[in-house]
């Protein structure tokens, strides 16, 4: 059976109550942490630091994903590490050198990954697949929630699928997929019928609560679309203690 991942971003949560918003959407179903770090340079928005996520990550044991929309980015992915990051994905255009920049992150005992914007071809991709653990393709321009779904993801979607299984049948390791941007109940089986294991959520869960202030509802509208169960069994091998203690994805 084919694994899913629902991944809420908290750009789109209630700041003022923020580790109230994490806890809660966890309990209520959702997977992974999903942070869209922006300096309001490379990222056309200002967002939040690494004290941010070393705050939450003393609630939570749910892998943490950042995605860094930052330039220069490699200054910031020892803080993002140290602050409690299991995951941290950027730009390639963000890099002077895209190979040393994913050392750099599983050197500092976390998963790496790349980030494809819309008009960003795949050929970047090339000759760094045996760095990767995610592939992040934005499904809206990078900067701000709400925005409406770009369908010519769907068609990317599809043909970097393609060359995660080319590579994972090569002996690869297992590449995850996510996807960032326009995800709703609505498109979500589409989404995962090209290939998507992985789906970042900002508005569509947090901007629709329940009555009795939960997500559940939000969430279970998400798994709903495409029959998604909760994957406990795949998070356990992310702990992000166990991360840190072994250094395996830094080999």
């Amino acid at each position: 059976m084919k694994k899913y991942r629902i991944a809420p971003s908290i750009l789109s949560a209630d700041f003022a109550r923020l580790g109230e918003e994490v806890t809660r959407v966890l309990a209520d179903g959702a997977d992974i942490i999903h942070f869209d770090v922006m300096d309001n340079h490379y990222g056309p928005n200002l967002t939040f630091g690494p004290m941010i996520l070393q705050a939450i990550r003393g609630l939570v044991k749910a892998p943490m994903d950042v995605h860094l929309m930052v330039k220069p980015v490699d200054a910031l992915v020892p803080m993002f590490a140290k602050a409690g990051a299991d995951i941290i994905t950027f730009h390639p255009e963000a890099s002077e050198h895209v190979d040393r920049t994913l050392a750099l992150i599983r050197d500092n005992g976390c998963r790496a990954g790349l980030v494809l914007n819309p008009a960003t071809p795949e050929h970047v991709l090339d000759h760094v697949m045996d760095r990767l653990d995610m592939i992040l393709l934005m499904s809206v321009n990078p900067g701000f929630g709400g925005q409406t779904f770009i369908p010519e993801t769907l068609r990317k979607a599809a043909l970097v699928r393609e060359r995660i299984d080319v590579h994972v049948a090569s002996n690869g390791r297992p590449i995850w997929l996510e996807i960032d941007g326009g995800v709703t109940a609505a498109n979500i089986a589409d989404i995962a019928a090209a290939g998507v294991d992985t789906f970042v959520a900002g508005s569509s869960i947090f901007g629709k609560r329940d009555a009795d202030g939960g997500y559940a509802g939000a969430i279970g509208a998400l798994r709903d679309g495409r029959d998604i169960p909760v994957d406990r069994e795949a998070l356990q091998t992310i702990d992000a203690t166990d991360i840190r203690a072994s250094r395996v994805f830094a080999q």
